[in-house]
């Protein structure tokens, strides 16, 4: 009979130890899900390459005019200085000197890849 007690006993106590034990850790949520990468950028292009798509315009119309102001905005003075590069070229005020200035520089570019 005291086997019995001490069984029931070790029995009780057993019982008692895994009720007093912390909770099993709940199980880790799943990982969220990361969002995809958005798909790449295409690279903006140099304004050499943007200017050189403007050639594909007929020379001598506005519209080639307006694709040069849209690369690089025009800023007129009332005394431009002479140009000497490209970007002198948005200071003229007369369009047609413009257009002629901003052809003469990039006719000389040398013929870049697009992007």
């Amino acid at each position: 009979m005291r086997i019995t007690a001490l069984l029931l006993a070790v029995a009780c106590s057993t019982a008692a130890f895994a009720q007093d034990k912390p909770a099993a850790p709940a199980a880790k949520p799943a990982a969220q899900a990361k969002p995809k990468a958005a798909p790449a950028k295409p690279k903006p292009q140099s304004i050499a390459v943007r200017l050189q798509a403007c050639l594909e315009i007929d020379d001598g119309t506005k519209e080639r005019l307006n694709c040069y102001d849209a690369v690089i905005a025009p800023a007129p003075k009332p005394k431009p200085p002479a140009a000497k590069g490209v970007m002198d070229c948005r200071y003229l005020k007369e369009e047609d000197e413009r257009l002629a200035c901003f052809n003469g520089f990039v006719e000389k570019l040398p013929k870049l890849p697009t992007q």
